[in-house]
């Protein structure tokens, strides 16, 4: 529904892309934070799910997410990145950052992810 790419391209680092139009600003015209916390937590999920699958699809849950704001957001591309900063086999700390296409920081993030058990799926 927002529009956001998941990219796992890179091994190393779960990437989500959104190009920005009028629906996901808030009343003052720039990105509204909470977009920008959706695609901080996913890319940071992706990340911690490239640890174990290639295909970026193993799920992961948020167990804390702090987030930032530093800049405003504008129209055009955002991407927001994650990577894996420590943890172990069932717990990741995972930084994230947002940036606008132009290199603009808007947002960065910390969180814990925690891996779900394979025999907790079926």
């Amino acid at each position: 529904m927002m529009g956001y790419v998941v990219d796992v391209s890179d091994p190393a680092h779960g990437r989500c892309l959104l190009d920005l139009d009028d629906r996901h600003l808030n009343r003052h015209g720039v990105l509204h934070g909470g977009i920008a916390a959706t695609l901080l937590d996913n890319a940071s999920g992706t990340t911690g799910s490239l640890t174990v699958d290639a295909s970026g699809r193993a799920p992961f849950l948020t167990i804390s997410l702090t987030t930032q704001f530093v800049g405003p957001g504008r129209k055009g591309r955002v991407i927001a990145t994650g990577t894996v900063t420590g943890g172990g086999r069932s717990l990741l700390y995972i930084t994230a950052e947002l940036l606008h296409e132009d290199g603009t920081l808007i947002a960065t993030s910390t969180g814990v992810f925690k891996r779900v058990p394979q025999e907790r799926l079926t």
